[in-house]
């Protein structure tokens, strides 16, 4: 993930959530580099807050990484194309899991695995 990558994620979410002058949405996320950025370009409606650092028990994406990681986990890939493929595959049976992710998350975590997924194009070679 960079400054870049991340712009074009808060894009996408605050087209797909509707974001905007009538419709405020507040994103709490942790401290990554890319998160502080001075280049960091909000979208209308969108407010970011930080989490204090060494926190993830308040952050809820957090819980997804089980979830995200298990078909990578004592792994590795001779391409990035093979890893990648690895990962589409992942966010498409995460679309699928709304339950666990809901239960162990909140709603807007599966907004924003299905940003993720508007981002890189993985939705069109499905």
């Amino acid at each position: 993930m960079n400054t870049e990558w991340f712009n074009k994620a808060l894009e996408v979410f605050a087209q797909q959530v509707c974001a905007g002058e009538h419709k405020q949405i507040l994103w709490v996320l942790d401290g990554a580099g890319w998160h502080r950025s001075d280049q960091v370009v909000l979208p209308e409606g969108i407010h970011l807050e930080r989490l204090p650092p060494y926190s993830p028990e308040l952050q809820p994406a957090e819980r997804l990484w089980r979830l995200a990681d298990e078909p990578l986990v004592n792994r590795s890939f001779d391409t990035i194309d093979e890893l990648e493929d690895v990962l589409t595959e992942r966010c498409v049976t995460l679309l699928s899991m709304t339950e666990e992710i809901n239960t162990g998350t909140d709603k807007l975590s599966l907004v924003a695995v299905k940003s993720v997924l508007s981002i890189s194009g993985a939705t069109s070679r499905l």
